[in-house]
């Protein structure tokens, strides 16, 4: 007679799971890392607009 329980899981069944587990969180790190890299791109072409609009200002604002 077995010491375990029928509907415990295997050893092998336990890593499965692990990795699974794994593999989830790092496919949800690499979605995070994408969605950061895009909102810093958006953020520094955001940036590169407002200086080019405040170097407008100060160049039409300088007496040539």
């Amino acid at each position: 007679m077995s010491d375990t329980l029928p509907d415990a899981p295997t050893a092998v069944e336990r890593i499965d799971a692990a990795i699974a587990r794994i593999e989830a969180a790092i496919t949800a790190r690499a979605r995070s890392g994408d969605a950061l890299a895009k909102r810093h791109a958006a953020l520094k072409a955001r940036m590169a607009e407002a200086v080019a609009a405040l170097d407008d200002v100060i160049t039409r604002g300088s007496p040539n």
